[in-house]
């Protein structure tokens, strides 16, 4: 998606209230925003704490602002600058994170970003996660405060026809429950279930923003009663499973099965590729697809 991002971000670079800062990283990606942006693109080199009080600074000038880096170093390492500079004063700053999940797999933990989505909704942070390539050019444009965009590999097969873009969208037809993914693994979902028979597999839906109040109530009216599958690359605590949970018991909603997987560390002690890591949480394609042909 960073390719995707970078394209959308080029359409609006004219905008002369747009500022885009990174920290010495998107090389052979971000040439072209460099240039359309021109002196509103600042490399603040490898400073990460830097970058985020001099993104609130620059919010506070009137700007709004992208900053992009490799996600574990957005939003892990400059936590306390997040919290205080643009949290605080509730400033228009989108952190760009890439590589969500276990994107840049053999370079190990320190590079995985698992508990991201947590960390940043514990400051009130809006959490964005598309899941396709198109749904960028819509959510670059909607960036009115303290924001996280989680960039990951759009994963769906080429020619899918993607339902136009909303926080939470059905993506594929279905008739055995309700499969709920997190951004890019719903098109790890799509994959794996399109060739299957409608009535052996579930409705997919794609979510793109955590956060109660981004479910729309279409799917509160399915969910009841129906077996509800939820994959995300993210770890269990403060994930979209705890909160859909938490918002089942606010609403006295309740599933006939909650199915939840997601990221599970590091099971085997070994690192590898993001396929190897997500096939050890059971959340590549072969797995899902597995887990509706043994049930039926």
């Amino acid at each position: 998606m960073r390719k995707a991002f970078a394209k959308a971000m080029v359409k609006v670079a004219s905008d002369p209230s747009l500022f885009f800062f990174t920290v010495d990283v998107g090389f052979m990606a971000l040439e072209e925003v460099r240039d359309a942006f021109g002196d509103r693109f600042v490399n603040a080199g490898v400073a990460e704490q830097n970058l985020i009080g001099v993104s609130a600074g620059m919010a506070k000038e009137g700007y709004k602002v992208f900053s992009y880096s490799i996600a574990p170093f957005l939003y892990a390492r400059p936590f306390e600058q997040i919290r205080n500079d643009i949290c605080f004063s509730k400033l228009p700053v989108c952190l760009v994170g890439n590589g969500g999940g276990y994107a840049y797999g053999h370079m190990g933990p320190t590079h995985h970003a698992l508990e991201d989505c947590a960390a940043m909704l514990a400051l009130g942070v809006r959490v964005l996660v598309p899941a396709f390539d198109e749904d960028l050019a819509e959510i670059i444009n909607d960036v009115t405060g303290p924001t996280y965009l989680r960039l990951g590999y759009d994963a769906r097969p080429a020619g899918s026809l993607i339902p136009q873009y909303a926080p939470w969208r059905q993506v594929l037809d279905g008739q055995n429950g309700i499969l709920v993914a997190l951004g890019p693994l719903a098109g790890v979902a799509i994959a794996a279930l399109s060739d299957c028979e409608l009535e052996k597999r579930p409705a997919v839906w794609a979510v793109c923003e955590l956060g109660e109040g981004a479910v729309p109530s279409e799917f509160w009216e399915k969910v009841s009663d129906v077996n509800l599958y939820l994959f995300e690359e993210h770890v269990a605590e403060g994930g979209l499973g705890m909160q859909l949970a938490y918002s089942f018991m606010k609403k006295g909603i309740q599933p006939a099965r909650f199915h939840h997987r997601y990221a599970l560390g590091y099971p085997s002690g070994t690192y590898g590729s993001q396929e190897f890591h997500r096939k050890q949480c059971g959340l590549d394609r072969e797995s899902i697809k597995n887990l509706f042909l043994n049930k039926l």
